[in-house]
């Protein structure tokens, strides 16, 4: 799966249900792999008056890869 099919799915926390928002980056090693994702609220107003809102979401706490949602627990 590509990044850009992934920057079009909302990322969901599964505890709380909370939208978290979309998937905007990814650190990635020298190796190829995918350290975490970085997830930015989905609203350009929320983004661009918050300050530090961006969440990083590692491999290991996502859940499920749907075809709309991605799963994620923290």
């Amino acid at each position: 799966m590509r990044l850009s099919e992934l920057q079009q799915k909302i990322v969901v926390n599964i505890k709380d249900g909370r939208h978290l928002g979309i998937i905007i980056d990814a650190e990635v090693t020298e190796t190829g792999s995918i350290n975490y994702f970085v997830v930015a609220p989905r609203h350009f107003f929320r983004r661009l008056f918050k300050n530090g809102n961006e969440t990083n979401i590692a491999i290991k706490e996502i859940v499920k890869i749907g075809e709309d949602v991605i799963l994620v627990e923290l």
